[in-house]
């Protein structure tokens, strides 16, 4: 049995006295996409102020992210739309996300190139995203877990987003993205398709 990280048990925690009530795991998603749309926005703005609030609002998307779910399985109000609800909300956040870090730096050292890097980093971030749950939903949730310490997904480590922006380090996680967003990308791509073909089709 794998025990659920602390940000998951929070959110179980913060959704358990909306089991019974009219509230449904699509309005918590939409909650998360416009937390994530509007940490895109102040992210693309491109000053210091701003880039601390989309930061701090990319972190709290990224919780909320844990909440639809829990309560889908607290409620047994899970649904087809609403898991591909969910990974719209997932792929369209980090598209934009990476789309308004490049937006706001583009009138820095890396000019026009920052928006391309953006780009270049958010579809490669929605696509490792989608294929990895293609994985999860052939081989099960168990068989495509990542990594967990002590309560602690690799994907926490978003959490840590808003000390980039305080030691004015977008500029370094845009390039680091650029380049590693992409090579981690063909990484899962070589994955999905090593599948056994009938874990694949």
């Amino acid at each position: 049995m794998t025990t659920k990280t602390w940000d998951a048990q929070l959110a179980y925690w913060l959704v358990r006295p909306l089991k019974d009530s009219w509230v449904n795991p699509n309005h918590l998603t939409t909650v998360r996409l416009i937390t994530g749309l509007a940490a895109a926005v102040a992210l693309a703005v491109g000053n210091g102020i701003w880039a601390n609030i989309g930061t701090v609002l990319f972190a709290l998307s990224n919780f909320l992210d844990h909440t639809d779910g829990e309560l889908a399985r607290l409620s047994g109000k899970s649904s087809k739309w609403g898991h591909q609800y969910d990974l719209f909300s997932d792929a369209i956040i980090h598209i934009l996300l990476f789309m308004g870090i490049g937006y706001g730096l583009k009138g820095g050292e890396l000019g026009s190139w920052a928006l391309l890097m953006g780009i270049v980093s958010g579809v490669s971030v929605a696509c490792i995203f989608h294929l990895r749950n293609q994985m999860e939903q052939r081989l099960g949730k168990d068989a495509t877990r990542q990594p967990n310490f002590a309560g602690f997904d690799i994907e926490d480590v978003l959490y840590l987003f808003p000390i980039v922006t305080l030691l004015n380090g977008l500029q370094p996680l845009l390039i680091a993205a650029t380049i590693g967003a992409p090579m981690f990308a063909v990484w899962v791509i070589w994955q999905f398709f090593a599948l056994p073909q009938s874990q694949a089709n």
